[in-house]
């Protein structure tokens, strides 16, 4: 949900009685190595261009076989981004190296930031920070864009990217919506639930798939009882999207939730042999497997189009045909 306010500039507030105007944003890289760095210069420069003070962590652009500097240099990076005091500490990109340093992380230290008002926002390999930070302290963090592939793109930024980023900024960012698709192969037209309900107060948690399913069995993953989780992922075969699904499926883990969303699965390359099983044949046979509903077509993964969505808050989902609403409220 989008609410109409001013751009960023030097007005301390509005009529609304949220706070505007330049906020401090901190980049660091705890993840993979930056390969692109004129992504990164470009992401940073936008968000500049925005009125933005942004700070860049010393070690950003570090590279140590594939990742942004050895384990400790990663820790530390956490670490600065949440001593920084700014109002986002954005990771400059994803890919793989969380998981092997969560044992190091001070997630108090995450928490305090967070309830002193920053908000740590990422997506993909930032999924098992998200949800380690989730399991150890219920601080809530944020799901949405990275700096080289959203800010720093060669052509212009996605608008509603920037504008739920806006909206995260100025504190207008309450909810989305959006509409179901419809069902491409006639099978799953037919075996589509016509769904009509709604949810109140139910956690709100996720991210890639793939990420998620490698925390089951660990001290990082949240034991969300009740909740609205949502997946998404890029570049995995449909099969190998139903296995990680089975993973989290005999884990027990689905079936503790009151809903299921779907985001986009991107990057997918059908083989002949397939023989017609695709992404459809995944949705149906999740539903066959749990009672919850199962929604599809998230505005959020690996895409220029993307929503962000606050992990670990409490909101209400509504949804009446195909249109479906997901709403926390205001998050002081």
């Amino acid at each position: 949900m989008s609410h109409d306010h001013p751009a960023p500039g030097p007005s301390p507030g509005c009529a609304c009685g949220h706070q505007h105007g330049p906020r401090h944003i901190y980049i660091y890289s705890p993840s993979s190595a930056v390969r692109d760095k004129a992504a990164f210069r470009r992401g940073v420069k936008r968000l500049q261009a925005l009125g933005h003070e942004v700070e860049v962590d010393r070690d950003a652009l570090a590279m140590h076989t594939r990742f942004a500097g050895d384990d400790a240099t990663r820790v530390a990076a956490i670490a600065r981004a949440a001593a920084s005091g700014a109002d986002v500490a954005l990771i400059s990109r994803g890919g793989y190296g969380l998981t092997r340093i969560l044992p190091g992380v001070d997630f108090q230290a995450m928490a305090r930031a967070i309830e002193g008002g920053m908000h740590f926002v990422g997506i993909s390999d930032f999924t098992a920070l998200q949800c380690a930070v989730l399991a150890q302290s219920g601080a809530i963090t944020w799901a949405g864009p990275a700096l080289c592939p959203d800010f720093g793109v060669a052509g212009e930024p996605d608008d509603i990217m920037q504008a739920c980023f806006d909206d995260l900024l100025t504190g207008h960012g309450e909810g989305t919506g959006w509409r179901l698709p419809y069902p491409r192969s006639r099978v799953a037209r037919e075996s589509t639930p016509d769904y009509d309900f709604e949810l109140h107060d139910a956690p709100l948690w996720g991210g890639n798939l793939a990420v998620l399913a490698s925390l089951v069995g660990t001290p990082w993953l949240p034991q969300v009882e009740g909740g609205v989780l949502f997946l998404e992922d890029v570049n995995e075969h449909p099969y190998r999207i139903e296995r990680l699904l089975t993973q989290l499926l005999y884990a027990g883990v689905l079936a503790r939730q009151k809903a299921v969303l779907l985001g986009q699965f991107t990057g997918i390359r059908l083989a002949a042999h397939d023989k017609g099983f695709g992404m459809d044949s995944v949705v149906q046979w999740l539903r066959s497997q749990i009672a919850v509903p199962v929604l599809t077509g998230l505005p959020y993964g690996h895409v220029e189009t993307k929503v962000l969505l606050p992990v670990g808050a409490k909101v209400d989902l509504a949804v009446q045909g195909r249109d479906a609403m997901l709403v926390w409220g205001h998050l002081d």
